[in-house]
């Protein structure tokens, strides 16, 4: 069975925003990544570069595992070790950070680059994501959304110049 593209974004747009991730904490992401290497970029131009992320099928899958795996851990119903691993965010694991690569796979090396960075000093949602209150676990979480910034922020950075006058204007 193949799900209708359209209903895997509404899944995974609803899940980001069950986890109290919204448009707005992604899009001010994109911000902190483009604001040096955009002249007059906006909020509305990091918007909308998330808004068009957001429709990719790689996103929806990642989203909707990554978020999926998060809520087994809070609810202790996974296998040890791995049960330890996801609560604890184990710096070693790395598979959250493979299935966010996902994502920024689509957009290019440069996706790479400020995913990598976004991740290292984790700015805005991201540090609310990743500080382990003991009650939430969010391990693949706030690597999704650190792709997702980072895929929208390539889009931006490979957008036409004509194009980006338009967004401007």
């Amino acid at each position: 069975m193949v799900f209708e593209t359209t209903a895997l974004e509404e899944k995974a747009r609803a899940l980001l925003f069950e986890r109290g991730v919204t448009i707005k904490d992604i899009a001010e992401l994109v911000f902190f990544l483009q604001k040096d290497y955009i002249d007059k970029l906006t909020m509305d131009m990091c918007t909308h570069s998330v808004n068009r992320v957001l429709t990719k099928r790689e996103v929806h899958n990642a989203i909707i595992t990554g978020i999926q795996l998060d809520k087994l851990a809070e609810q202790k119903l996974l296998d040890s070790p791995l049960q330890e691993i996801l609560e604890e965010d184990e710096g070693l694991y790395g598979v959250d950070e493979i299935m966010a690569l996902s994502i920024v796979n689509v957009y290019g090396s440069i996706g790479f680059t400020n995913y990598g960075y976004i991740d290292k000093v984790k700015p805005g949602i991201l540090k609310k994501l990743n500080s382990h209150d003991g009650k939430s676990v969010h391990t693949f979480l706030d690597d999704l959304v650190g792709a997702i910034a980072a895929s929208a922020a390539s889009r931006l950075a490979h957008e036409d110049p004509e194009t980006l006058d338009d967004l401007i204007n």
